[in-house]
């Protein structure tokens, strides 16, 4: 496991790849989180996470929807992939004056059923379910966000 120093590095240094999880529900309204940490703090995003070093596609997308929604074993092949997209922060995780964060972001559809996911407390503080034009008309939701959207 990398220390906060090396993760720092890392942001510094490279791009992060992760997967974000464009939720839906039986309504077709659009799960959001209010985030708690940088980057993208104090924004309405969807659920994601990043890939980790040596985690194949299928495991990364169970542990995030897992660690993100609350939904064990959930399978990538149960979901849609939505394409590949870049998001650029100005600031970081550490907020470390001068180090930008760049993710290259795999973006998967999914309905859900049944009762609200519930997901990490510390990544969000709590969540919303927005139409495509709520979410596109809210101030707050990140424009990495409304980008699946347009």
């Amino acid at each position: 496991m990398l220390t906060q120093i090396d993760f720092l590095d890392v942001v510094r240094l490279t791009p992060l790849v992760s997967i974000d999880l464009i939720a839906c529900d039986a309504a077709g309204r659009i799960l959001v989180g209010h985030r708690r940490n940088r980057p993208a703090r104090d924004t309405w995003f969807v659920p994601g996470g990043r890939i980790h070093k040596d985690e194949t596609l299928d495991a990364a997308f169970t542990r995030i929807a897992e660690a993100e929604l609350g939904i064990a074993s959930l399978a990538r092949s149960a979901a849609r992939f939505e394409g590949v997209f870049e998001h650029h922060y100005s600031d970081n995780f550490a907020a470390e004056p001068g180090v930008s964060t760049h993710y290259i972001v795999l973006a998967y559809a999914l309905t859900l059923t049944g009762t609200a996911p519930v997901g990490r407390p510390e990544q969000h503080s709590h969540y919303l379910w927005l139409t495509q034009a709520e979410l596109l008309a809210h101030a707050d939701v990140h424009d990495n966000t409304k980008a699946y959207f347009r």
